[in-house]
């Protein structure tokens, strides 16, 4: 696989000119174990998605009992599967009572695009407020609601209505009136670089949108699952939200996201028309089945150890020379040097060293690492001792 250059090559769509190419035999914990590259050490978890690790037994033994029992039957919500009706009772579980009806998709991008029509919907209202530096997807709405506009421009036009309010800045809020459907916000923002806002302006905004009846979408399909430190990251600044999107890590692997909000208002989508949103492999008992691991895995994971060990990694970080700053949440990171081609160079002689470090596509001067939560102290060394040994020297 070490001359293949491109997926083009493979008869596959590619989605860049340079992609890593790792032919993966197989994985399992925090490692990648590769054809032409040896064992890796996986410092990126899938961008997010494999938070208990690769191979979990927890996941696996349930998704390969489902895959023995069927796999698609019908259509989204016309057949009941055991595994997705526990998936959603898990999630339910563990999320505020205002959040208690779940509806399971494909992907991230489309909860992302579900929230958005059911704020439309429960409104009657269309115009919505997104926030500078969000990242929601790649569908045409939720790329819409995303800030890069160089990766919009060649796909234009898109959703009509949006605006972007700055992020973390209290007086944009003040943008957020009864004409507004929804505002759409990343809990964490995950591709602006792991920024973090103030407790003050995520509870103002919560505030804002009720006051004037906006719906309050929290896109936590990255920073969701336990990546912060918490099961959810709104849970850092208390507040709900009223609609959540979920998505990567929720699946344990698998392909799935959701959408989640009340029972009231999910039921707008059953009428008026019907089918409001529909999907053929949304619930997928498969996809839901990993749900269920994950979920159980989420449920048993000490978050208290995981937060300690990201701040071990984050302290070998700042001292680094090369490392000009580190911003973190949890095991999830943003590792800023003091320029793209030393990012470039860090990312390659990750895997000359065997470990996966990743760039952000909208900030160039800083690589990302969020790696399984279920790594062990021991196995944290090794990756945090690779990482440092792939850093340039400036």
């Amino acid at each position: 696989m070490t001359d293949i250059n491109s997926m083009l090559d493979l008869g596959l769509a590619d989605t860049t000119t340079h992609p890593l190419s790792l032919a993966i035999k197989k994985a399992d914990g925090v490692y990648l174990h590769t054809k032409d590259r040896g064992l890796i050490f996986d410092a990126i978890s899938g961008i997010g998605v494999s938070n208990f690790g690769h191979g979990n037994k927890t996941i696996t033994d349930l998704i390969h009992k489902q895959v023995d029992k069927n796999l698609h039957t019908m259509v989204y919500g016309e057949f009941i599967h055991e595994s997705t009706v526990e998936a959603g009772k898990l999630l339910i579980d563990i999320l505020p009572s205002s959040l208690n009806s779940v509806y399971f998709v494909n992907s991230g991008a489309e909860a992302v695009e579900g929230a958005l029509k059911l704020a439309k919907r429960i409104t009657k209202r269309s115009k919505i407020i997104a926030v500078s530096g969000g990242y929601h997807g790649n569908t045409s709405g939720a790329l819409s609601v995303s800030s890069n506009a160089k990766r919009k421009a060649p796909f234009l036009p898109l959703l009509p209505e949006i605006s972007f309010i700055e992020h973390n800045r209290i007086d944009d809020i003040f943008a957020i009136d009864s004409s507004i459907a929804c505002v759409i916000i990343e809990t964490i923002q995950g591709d602006a670089g792991v920024k973090i806002p103030s407790l003050e302006y995520m509870q103002c905004l919560r505030d804002r949108c009720s006051a004037h009846g906006v719906q309050l979408i929290f896109d936590e399909v990255q920073c969701g699952m336990g990546r912060t430190g918490k099961a959810f990251a709104f849970e850092h600044f208390n507040v709900v939200p009223d609609i959540l999107c979920l998505g990567k890590a929720l699946g344990g692997g698998m392909s799935i996201g959701a959408f989640v909000s009340s029972k009231a208002q999910m039921s707008h989508l059953s009428h008026s028309p019907e089918l409001g949103h529909i999907t053929t492999f949304g619930g997928h008992p498969v996809a839901c089945a990993g749900a269920v691991g994950a979920l159980q895995c989420l449920k048993e994971l000490d978050l208290e150890k995981t937060d300690l060990l990201g701040k071990t990694w984050e302290d070998a970080l700042v001292k680094h020379p090369s490392v000009k700053s580190v911003r973190r949440i949890g095991l999830y990171f943003y590792v800023e040097l003091d320029s793209p081609e030393h990012v470039q160079k860090a990312v390659l002689n990750g895997l000359d060293n065997g470990v996966l470090l990743f760039w952000f596509l909208s900030v160039p001067n800083a690589f990302r690492l969020s790696p399984p939560l279920t790594m062990t102290p021991k196995e944290a060394k090794v990756g945090i001792d690779l990482i440092l040994k792939s850093l340039p020297i400036v």
